[in-house]
């Protein structure tokens, strides 16, 4: 089951009319993340597979996931402000059972992303189980 974020985020897409709207949206939900240190910037944290730089880097406490991410592309940026909506706040165990694509599915991206755009969200996906299953 979706978080209460990610179910907000499904109901803004199906109030804005076109795809240049929600595209907006997700670019602004990028911008909204918190900045991520440099300092986490680091091959470990770097996720393979994006066309863009992405960062990834889990945190648990309390037995509830999270991350903090970064791209130097602001639609990836907000591609991971998706993906934290989704993620955010689930126990660590339940991480790898969410059904991303399903999820995802709800809003269209893959229709409105490029290929390159879509393998990436998948390897943020991929990167976001691995280290939830590790973190279980």
């Amino acid at each position: 089951m979706a978080s209460a974020a990610f179910e907000d985020l499904v109901e803004t897409f199906a109030f804005l009319d076109d795809w240049e709207d929600r595209y907006r949206h997700v670019i602004e939900m990028g911008r909204a993340l918190p900045p991520m240190d440099e300092a986490l910037k680091l091959p470990a944290t770097k996720v393979n597979g994006c066309a863009s730089q992405v960062w990834l880097v889990p945190t648990v406490e309390d037995g509830r996931f999270d991350f903090a991410g970064d791209s130097d592309a602001m639609i990836v940026k907000g591609l991971i402000a998706v993906l934290h909506a989704l993620y955010a706040g689930a126990p660590v165990g339940e991480v790898p059972k969410i059904d991303a694509a399903a999820e995802l599915k709800r809003l269209n991206l893959h229709d409105h992303l490029s290929s390159q755009r879509s393998n990436g969200l998948r390897a943020m996906v991929d990167r976001i189980r691995l280290v939830a299953g590790q973190a279980a």
